[in-house]
């Protein structure tokens, strides 16, 4: 894989975006207040979160990244729209002046995080329905969809854009969230985590059992593939083939946050690349394991994944 071919590739983004809001500061003492640490804030940040922080992976890897999502008629979307602006992502957000942006606010002493206040509400179907069809438009410009679901409503009408997408003969990638996920059915492949997937298909307790049960989830919703992200264990693709395991490369864990985001972008910039699912594994295996070495929300490049200017 080399520069250019990856710089060809156009991802489109779906999802629930959100900013990543840090106020960072020196911890001394126990507030005489209450007993929880005084954190005197030196320093503020703000990083595009949530779906948006997927599709920064994208350009970050070297590929081209459209993003759509619904978000408010606020600061904080303004916000969004000036990060995505700066970051070469072409954005295409509807705005729903009912809906609050959301927004995750991390306190940070001593490089640890202290606390988390979440913004959020939900969007109306006025302006998912305007989503879905600005979708149709944007399809025919694109060699892979992603859909990154944070659970927070964006991706209401998600089965509909799956099965538009397919029928245009793209791969298509979700991260998903919830217990549901006939939502999902069609998709090329899905990229749970541990946790996610035994809330689908219940604990499994030998590699036998989980191989029965992801083939059957696989075979329900008609996915091409289901790659499970094991944290430590690396990743295990199962598809048509059987399975595929890659062990972890992390050298240092850090910080985990956003560690899955990484690991689909990847996917899904060298899919639209044209690499398939079994080559594309192992080197979005390598951007996780290089990501939780990194504080926050954090990307690859390609010099961090390939090395040189292949």
């Amino acid at each position: 894989m080399n520069r250019q071919e990856l710089h060809s590739a156009r991802v489109l983004v779906v999802g629930d975006a959100m900013i990543d809001r840090y106020w960072h500061g020196t911890v001394d003492r126990i507030s005489p207040e209450a007993p929880v640490p005084v954190v005197k804030v030196t320093r503020e940040e703000e990083r595009l979160g949530g779906a948006a922080n997927v599709a920064y992976n994208v350009v970050a890897l070297g590929a081209q990244a459209s993003f759509l999502g619904v978000v408010g008629n606020d600061a904080p979307s303004q916000r969004l729209e000036a990060l995505l602006q700066q970051t070469g992502i072409a954005s295409h957000l509807a705005r729903d002046a009912s809906l609050q942006t959301t927004v995750k606010l991390r306190v940070i002493g001593r490089s640890q995080q202290l606390l988390r206040l979440d913004f959020e509400s939900e969007p109306d179907h006025e302006a998912l329905a305007s989503q879905t069809e600005h979708f149709g438009e944007l399809i025919p410009v694109h060699q892979a969809v992603l859909f990154s679901d944070y659970g927070k409503g964006g991706l209401a009408h998600i089965a509909t854009m799956i099965a538009a997408a397919r029928a245009a003969g793209l791969p298509v990638l979700v991260d998903p969230k919830g217990s549901d996920y006939s939502r999902y059915a069609g998709a090329t492949v899905i990229t749970p985590n541990r946790a996610e997937l035994a809330q689908v298909i219940g604990s499994w307790h030998t590699e036998a059992q989980l191989n029965e049960r992801a083939h059957q989830l696989r075979h329900q919703l008609a996915l091409d593939a289901l790659l499970l992200t094991r944290s430590e264990e690396g990743m295990t693709l199962f598809d048509a083939q059987g399975e595929l395991t890659v062990k972890t490369q992390a050298r240092e864990v850090f910080d985990v946050t956003g560690a899955g985001d990484t690991v689909i972008a990847t996917l899904a910039a060298l899919v639209a690349a044209g690499l398939s699912l079994r080559d594309a594994v192992p080197l979005a295996n390598k951007a996780g394991g290089i990501v939780v070495g990194k504080f926050g929300t954090a990307t690859v490049s390609f010099k961090e994944l390939f090395g040189g200017d292949a």
